[in-house]
């Protein structure tokens, strides 16, 4: 492995990425490793180790495709120590597949088939601009399978096409200039005018390739995907001649003009189609990444959003025609009872059983999805049941219901509630994301949830890791309740995987509640690893060591102890005397095992032991608006932003439709990136500066308020 390579790449030290390597390669986790292993890494946070990982899988993979292509030349006998040397030595994949190039198994091209015919050395000659031995070639054309010098000359042009082509500088400066000059030029196909109109702004379009944004160049690409656009690259053809014809030093004479037709040939038929493809792959790559970090970044703020906690909860799944699905949850998320109410077709009896509902299990909350019909019941709970006396201390919050669908048809769900319908598992669903949006967004596909931009045009098998490494961030970062985790969301906690999650829930369901955190090794399949990564991520609220519900590792545990003993008082004591706490001298427990760094995270958690880093839930109200038609220009109106992109942020205001506040509008001083001035479910004050009621357009802007 190069690990020069990666320190070039991460800008990271040498002996930091040495280590960590070293422990991803025995196993270890992206979390576990930020937490519990600062003083091998140096303290590196959560995106170095990320950024490592991939460099570090990236690199594993070139390696694999060097041994693939040098086999693959060794066995042609083509293999030369000076060839092996470049392909070993090689740090790019682009540039190592130029080396393979000229040995690559081909079909037949116009240059094999003109080799076929005898027409090599005549291309040799001309290539080499030997005028006396190609007129020789030429005269002697009996030894060759053409009828004439015009078919020798044609011949001889497209043997030194391909090798032009798998010149490794003649590539190199043709990037260079595509690197400079390439612009991207979109136009509609003619017959798909009417059918394309979503796409009207790229029917005649162009735009640097550098500088176009991601999402500008995601949108080209559906287009073309779709058979509405027809998209290539452009650059300047005179300009890329007049290099190549100076880097092979042509000279005067008939030879140049026939090396200058075969280097224009090579140029319009192998080189530019396969740079300008490379081209667009490396643009497709960098939109998919930009539009991927955007996508991780909403997830997780959509994943550590504030959580109502362990209160006793109404959830309404809201309809018009059908009615209001309506379900209690207990402290722990578990159903109690479902019933159905028609708040707009019967308002009595509906408020009749919310109100019985509350009283019987003493519900502390009530939330209502915010899809169809949910600011109506919302009107409904706040005017009919909240406004009296007696309920007055209930809190009502609206709940997104992205992907709810999906979980109550999907067969966690069905595990979950096998005797109720999908109506009443959507209505758990919004009760339980009010509690723990974690705990209950981790059950679906992150790609469902519906954060982001442009997700089904993004490669797929890259979106899928970045997010469920977004997850598992999540997850380890909040940390996991062993005995009241599902097996979804243990199935995140570092470590484990479905298997282990699925053993833990088996454990639990035969032996009662998990009384401790080495009881975790009873657990079928739980070794000493898996223990090692996970038992730090795993709360257990009921232990009798009070550090079995932190995120103090047990492999501390002893230090714990020995500080503990040396104050002459008990754990539970430490963690209750700040003023003992602050008088302690962590230099004088620093160890070959346990650093500094260990240490002050230890204090630290001694503070809030498995305290939720997530921020406390507030309540939010809507102006008194609930169609576009209430809404003008210029009204000033509270939001919640949605969704997060590269060109700006969409924000509920309780409407049905959100608005766009494009990136001009999001701030008074210029921004680069929406997130710099707003995070996912931010409440914010909006105003309306357009309006286009026909298309449920609605334009927002945050300047000057």
């Amino acid at each position: 492995m190069n690990l020069q390579y990666i320190v070039n790449q991460s800008n990271l030290p040498l002996k930091a990425i040495q280590k960590t390597i070293e422990l991803f390669s025995d196993g270890a986790t992206i979390p576990f490793v930020a937490r519990y292993r600062k003083e091998q890494t140096g303290g590196l946070n959560e995106v170095d180790l990320t950024n490592i990982y991939q460099i570090w899988q990236e690199s594993i993979e070139l390696e694999k495709r060097k041994v693939t292509i040098l086999k693959a030349i060794n066995e042609q006998g083509k293999l030369n120590p000076e060839l092996e040397k470049k392909i070993v030595e090689c740090t790019n994949l682009n540039a190592l597949e130029d080396l393979y190039l000229p040995y690559k198994l081909k079909r037949k091209t116009k240059a094999s088939i003109a080799i076929e015919k005898g027409l090599e050395p005549l291309a040799k000659k001309i290539f080499e601009q030997k005028i006396e031995e190609a007129n020789f070639c030429l005269k002697n054309l009996q030894n060759t399978k053409v009828n004439s010098k015009e078919e020798a000359l044609q011949g001889a042009r497209d043997i030194i096409a391909e090798w032009v082509n798998e010149d490794l500088n003649t590539r190199n400066i043709i990037r260079k200039i595509f690197q400079q000059q390439a612009v991207l030029i979109s136009k509609v196909k003619k017959s798909k005018t009417e059918d394309a109109i979503k796409y009207q702004d790229y029917f005649d379009f162009e735009e640097s390739l550098k500088t176009i944004p991601s999402h500008r160049f995601l949108a080209i690409l559906r287009g073309e995907k779709e058979g509405f656009l027809s998209i290539k690259l452009q650059v300047n053809k005179e300009d890329v001649l007049f290099k190549l014809y100076r880097f092979w030093q042509i000279r005067e004479g008939w030879l140049a003009k026939e090396l200058k037709l075969a280097i224009e040939d090579s140029f319009d038929r192998l080189l530019f189609p396969s740079i300008e493809n490379e081209f667009i792959q490396i643009a497709k790559l960098k939109a998919d990444k930009e539009a991927i970090d955007i996508f991780a970044t909403n997830l997780k703020q959509l994943l550590l959003a504030p959580p109502l906690g362990e209160k006793r909860v109404i959830a309404i799944d809201p309809g018009f025609k059908t009615g209001c699905k309506v379900v209690v949850l207990n402290e722990t998320g578990n159903l109690m009872e479902d019933t159905i109410i028609f708040p707009f077709q019967n308002i009595p009896e509906a408020q009749s059983k919310i109100e019985k509902l509350i009283q019987k299990y003493s519900v502390e909350a009530i939330g209502i999805g915010n899809g169809t019909a949910g600011r109506e019941t919302e009107d409904f709970i706040k005017k009919q049941i909240l406004s009296q006396s007696t309920f007055k201390e209930i809190a009502c919050f609206m709940v997104s219901e992205q992907g709810a669908s999906i979980y109550s048809a999907s067969e966690i769900a069905r595990d979950e509630f096998p005797d109720k319908d999908i109506t009443v598992r959507g209505a758990v669903s919004i009760g339980r994301r009010l509690k723990d949006p974690l705990a209950e967004l981790v059950k679906l596909d992150p790609k469902s949830i519906g954060v982001g931009q442009y997700q089904h045009d993004i490669n797929p098998k890259l979106l899928n890791e970045s997010l469920q490494k977004v997850v598992e961030s999540c997850v380890n970062n909040v940390g996991v309740e062993v005995n009241l985790a599902s097996k979804s969301l243990l199935s995140y906690v570092s470590g484990l995987g479905p298997v282990l999650a699925q053993n833990i829930v088996d454990y639990r369901t035969l032996n009662g509640k998990i009384k401790n955190r080495n009881e975790l090794k009873k657990v079928s399949k739980l070794g000493p690893k898996a223990f090692e990564q996970a038992a730090g991520f795993l709360r257990i609220r009921d232990s009798e060591n009070p550090l079995d519900n932190s995120a103090v590792h047990p492999e501390s545990y002893a230090i714990v102890q020995k500080i503990a003993q040396d104050k002459k008082i008990s754990i539970q004591q430490l963690i209750h005397n700040k003023e003992i706490r602050t008088s302690i001298q962590l230099n004088d427990y620093v160890n070959e095992k346990i650093g500094l760094p260990t240490l002050q995270d230890i204090m630290q958690e001694l503070e809030k032991p498995g305290r939720d880093p997530r921020e406390k839930l507030e309540e939010f109200s809507f102006a008194n608006v609930h169609s576009i038609s209430d809404l003008s220009i210029g009204m000033v109106v509270p939001g919640i932003v949605t969704n997060i992109t590269a060109f700006g942020c969409f924000v509920d205001i309780g409407v049905h439709q959100d608005g766009l506040i494009h990136i001009s509008q999001l701030a008074d001083k210029f921004i680069q990136n929406p997130n710099e001035v707003v995070s996912l479910h931010q409440k914010v004050m909006v105003k309306i500066i357009e309006l286009d009621v026909p298309r449920k357009r609605i334009s927002l802007s945050r300047k000057g308020i």
